[in-house]
């Protein structure tokens, strides 16, 4: 009688993890779980930062900005914060130029993992034109992981903003789950 065994493959799989960026908190959070999710799997980490012309800017000149320079300026930022000025080589970013959603479906191709943020700088307009880690979810190449922001506790609810949604991160969601002795 011949057994067979289970192994897994001794194949590493070198593909990059992928983490879209846009500075806010859930974006910080991705950026933190895919440098360690990368680092453990001795595989490289790429981060991506889309950017876009403003459709409209009310006819004013732009003398000397772009998105693409402010992209750039909020990665380097975030790469500092993590590793100051010693960024392994391991780490690479990018900034490209197009919608969040398309540019990260279409890096997901190349990926074996996609990590973005739950709500990044979309807001109420977000919200209406569909969300960012929702797109990918659904139409991602590779498996995709969804940060939410660190939990930031509010004694108000109007200052709570988009956490006043009672997602547990307040204190008095916190304290409304806790039992009375």
């Amino acid at each position: 009688m011949t057994t067979q065994t289970n192994h897994l493959s001794a194949e590493h799989d070198s593909r990059p993890v992928v983490v879209g960026y846009d500075g806010s908190a859930s974006a910080g959070s991705a950026l933190d779980r895919s440098i360690s999710m990368a680092r453990a799997l001795g595989v490289p980490l790429r981060i991506v930062s889309t950017w876009q012309y403003p459709t409209s800017y009310g006819g004013y000149p732009l003398s000397g900005w772009t998105p693409e320079e402010d992209a750039r300026i909020m990665i380097d930022a975030a790469l500092v914060t993590r590793f100051g000025s010693d960024v392994p080589t391991w780490v690479s970013s990018e900034t490209v130029e197009g919608g969040a959603a398309r540019v990260l479906i279409r890096e997901s191709r190349d990926a074996q993992m996609l990590v973005v943020g739950s709500r990044g700088h979309g807001g109420f307009v977000g919200l209406l034109l569909g969300s960012v880690s929702s797109a990918c979810a659904e139409h991602a190449s590779c498996p995709v992981l969804v940060m939410h922001a660190p939990p930031v506790d509010h004694d108000d609810a109007i200052d709570a903003g988009a956490e006043a949604l009672g997602d547990g991160s307040r204190t008095s969601d916190q304290l409304a789950g806790a039992t009375t002795s």
